[in-house]
């Protein structure tokens, strides 16, 4: 087969997120319209103006690394890394693959990363040791005297944003292509067209890609705050994030993992798979002022790709915030391609905004609506903005056509776009 007619389906899917910590549980909460999203129980929120977030409860890394040796590895994980080690297991697990028959120079890791932000309690020490009577917190001159050696010697090692690949593809001996992409909200998605990229160019036949994120920190949190784009509706935290929504007021924050198995299709058929669905076309471009072109842009070029047109796509899986201003921006370039013919899913509503991972969180999403028959309805939507020209429902309903496209994007403009048909 030549390279140009290698084609690429989905054959697993790892979740770790605030709704499921796997496939099945997560697509029984998106389907029963379930939320994650509660008052923040690993620190306490008062001090802060937003008191909720999507938080993984009841999750231990160590049911996920059974062997001594892997076990030791958790000492340089972060929550980050260890979202991303577990949803790559639970992935793999359920691809039903069989590892000793993979050639692990044609096995690849494509992960997305952001910032991770480090822990309170292992910088915390070497700032208090470095400010003395009369010293400046910041005196580099006291820093490097006595707050440097306060820190953990593995410090370094847990934040690395590369260091969610490398820990994959030790545990699972994937010696082929690996990569680490530091775009953000749109990074699990850019991750997931390169894996794509990687199986047309006959480079690799079996790829684990996705992203994964943890900023419910007290120093996340802050900085969030002060950017002015968290909801404050501590009363009410089930219905905060209303994407698309006249009364939407700001995001939630979350954390979790999302992966999928890519694969060339001949390798996945051979080994008897079950595939989800087939990547028809993946396009990014980057938006200039947040005007909604360059989105559209994306979307034009994976829907060309696919060879299909707007009236083939089922549903939109949208980024979907909950933001007064992005929000806005979203549904001016969706609906410069589809107006307002094509359901809009968002769901972040069920489970906060889990920044690097949330792009394949979300297209797992859609994968298992495909699979099931159903779209799910957004939850807490309820009235229409003007602002944000986008058919949006509330009510589940069947799924009408094979395609699907999911888009994201970040705030600084970089965009991708996947359009996928159900297998």
């Amino acid at each position: 087969m030549s390279v140009a007619n290698r084609r690429v389906v989905l054959t697993g899917i790892g979740v770790v997120s605030p709704i499921g910590l796997d496939a099945a549980s997560f697509w029984t909460a998106l389907s029963e319209g379930q939320t994650g999203i509660r008052r923040i129980q690993a620190f306490d929120p008062s001090p802060l103006s937003t008191h909720f977030a999507g938080e993984v409860l009841n999750f231990d890394v160590k049911k996920y690394l059974v062997g001594k040796e892997e076990r030791k590895q958790i000492r340089v994980m972060s929550r980050t890394i260890q979202f991303a080690v577990a949803a790559a297991n639970i992935a793999l697990a359920e691809s039903k693959v069989d590892k000793q028959k993979l050639d692990p120079t044609r096995f690849g890791v494509e992960y997305g990363a952001g910032l991770i932000p480090s822990e309170l309690d292992e910088l915390g020490p070497a700032s208090h040791i470095s400010t003395e009577a009369n010293a400046h917190p910041t005196d580099p001159r006291v820093w490097g005297e006595k707050g440097i050696g306060s820190i953990p010697p593995l410090w370094m090692l847990k934040y690395l944003p590369n260091m969610l690949a490398c820990h994959v593809a030790i545990l699972h001996n994937a010696q082929g292509p690996n990569n680490s992409i530091t775009e953000s909200e749109v990074a699990s998605l850019l991750a997931l067209g390169e894996s794509v990229r990687i199986i047309e160019r006959n480079q690799a036949d079996f790829m684990l890609a996705g992203g994964a994120d943890s900023k419910i920190t007290p120093m996340s949190m802050v900085r969030q705050t002060l950017f002015g784009q968290l909801s404050r509706d501590n009363d009410s935290p089930g219905t905060a994030v209303k994407p698309f929504d006249r009364r939407r007021n700001g995001l939630a924050l979350a954390e979790g993992s999302g992966v999928v198995v890519v694969e060339e299709l001949e390798h996945a058929q051979r080994r008897g798979a079950h595939i989800y669905a087939e990547v028809m076309g993946f396009g990014s471009a980057f938006d200039r002022g947040l005007t909604g072109k360059g989105l559209a842009r994306a979307m034009r070029i994976a829907l060309a790709q696919a060879k299909v047109s707007p009236a083939d796509i089922d549903h939109v899986n949208a980024h979907g915030l909950g933001s007064i201003k992005l929000d806005a921006f979203e549904a001016r370039a969706i609906n410069e391609i589809f107006g307002m013919g094509t359901t809009v899913w968002s769901i972040k509503p069920n489970f906060g905004h889990l920044s690097a991972g949330s792009g394949v969180a979300e297209l797992a999403g859609s994968l298992l609506a495909m699979k099931h028959g159903v779209l799910p309805g957004t939850l807490n939507f309820a009235e229409p903005d003007p602002a944000c020209p986008v058919n949006v429902t509330s009510e589940a309903r069947p799924i009408a056509k094979p395609y699907f496209i999911k888009i994201g994007f970040t705030d600084m403009g970089q965009c991708a776009a996947v359009v996928c048909r159900k297998w």
